[in-house]
């Protein structure tokens, strides 16, 4: 058939032009070759005999995560699920011990606070009966320590007679006891010391008041009063506000019986919160004695640092715990390794893209395989989107056969 020359616009006039020409050729009659075309290598666009060709940008564009082949640790791990829970040395219920009612609010829903700030004023005459019975054993027992060291001294110097001493003493002593049973009272209703040494200072009118403060630094999770609620019905406990602090939490697993002899406390494990999250560093820091008699796995907590309060109460996570470290002189991700006509292979990067290099595979663990042959270290591979490597081979393999 005749040689056509056609210069056809682009678009779906030029396809279908090509498509033509595809068809005519296909019905011509193959013709011998010259010596000279038989010796000239075949040319293809992106695949040459055993290679893919590929430009800078296109491997670019790729981003097949070209690393260096080296060795490394294959870890044996056991994969348990858990949750997330507030931690306990970060968690605080905030009660008040006596019955009154909220005069202010100073903190709000999602406040941060540190310790020691004031979250609420409580009105309560219980406390104004305490502080005052505090504050008059007091004076009392001040009064009655002077008169007993003066009662002392005159019996040191033999002017008093030594049933006035004894006298005094005994004074002193009932008066001791009273002050120190005054004060306890005051510490049961939840004041602290700093705060009972301040009273005498304060104004009359002040004594009905009591400062609710924070045990510790966090952030209001919950608050469970409203101002001019009363608080300590029955002379019960009353839960206000519970503070949590998240930048540490705990991640509470459930393991099998079996799986307990590879742990330990102290032991280093990893935390994931999702399926494509980093996993982060956690620390088993308790593994129950007990078995649950239902389900017979027994309880590991362990403390994750959580500085950007990703894991938050409630959240289910996925725990790696390592038990075993393998040395391997090659390892390389599963994620760089295809089959190739059966076979596993990695594609190596060439000076004009890459080739796929048939290897055999070792151990493994949940990311790694080891390679015992086909690799050495120092090979650049791809270990990103090698599965586009794969379909390129693939397709320049049916364009030989045809």
């Amino acid at each position: 058939m005749t040689r056509l020359r056609l210069r056809v616009a682009g678009g779906a006039l030029g396809a279908l032009a090509t498509i033509f020409l595809t068809a005519a050729h296909a019905h011509e009659a193959p013709k011998a070759q010259s010596k000279s075309e038989q010796s000239k290598p075949e040319q293809h666009e992106h695949h040459d005999e055993g290679g893919l060709k590929l430009s800078e940008r296109q491997i670019a564009a790729g981003n097949f995560a070209i690393r260096e082949a080296t060795a490394g640790t294959l870890s044996k791990r056991i994969v348990v699920p858990g949750t997330i829970v507030p931690s306990g040395e970060h968690f605080a219920k905030v009660s008040v011990r006596l019955l009154g009612t909220v005069a202010e609010l100073r903190k709000r829903l999602g406040d941060t606070v540190r310790e020691g700030d004031v979250l609420a004023i409580i009105e309560s005459r219980e406390v104004a009966d305490a502080k005052s019975e505090y504050l008059a054993a007091r004076v009392a027992f001040e009064l009655q320590e002077t008169l007993f060291n003066r009662s002392k001294s005159l019996f040191e110097s033999k002017v008093s007679s030594e049933n006035d001493f004894l006298r005094a003493k005994t004074l002193y002593e009932d008066m001791r006891i009273k002050f120190d049973v005054a004060r306890q009272k005051l510490f049961a209703l939840g004041l602290t010391g700093d705060q009972i040494a301040e009273l005498p200072k304060q104004p009359v009118e002040s004594l009905r008041l009591q400062e609710l403060r924070a045990p510790m630094s966090g952030r209001i999770a919950e608050r469970r009063v409203d101002l001019g609620s009363l608080v300590g019905r029955e002379g019960q406990e009353s839960e206000l506000f519970v503070i949590v602090d998240s930048r540490v939490v705990w991640a509470e697993l459930a393991l099998p019986a079996a799986d307990l002899a590879v742990i330990r406390e102290g032991q280093q494990i990893s935390v994931q919160p999702g399926s494509g999250a980093e996993p982060l560093p956690a620390t088993i820091m308790f593994v129950s004695p007990l078995l649950d008699k239902d389900t017979r796995l027994a309880r590991v907590v362990a403390s994750v640092d959580n500085p950007s309060h990703v894991l938050r109460p409630g959240m289910f996570v996925t725990a790696h715990i390592p038990f075993q470290q393998i040395h391997a002189d090659v390892v390389v991700p599963k994620s760089a390794v295809q089959s190739v006509e059966g076979q596993s292979a990695v594609f190596v990067r060439t000076s004009d893209g890459f080739e796929p290099r048939k290897i055999v595979t070792g151990r493994e663990d949940s990311k790694s395989f080891e390679v015992t042959s086909g690799l050495t270290p120092g090979d650049r591979i791809a270990t990103a989107n090698t599965f586009v490597l794969k379909a390129d081979l693939g397709r320049g393999e049916a364009g030989h056969a045809h």
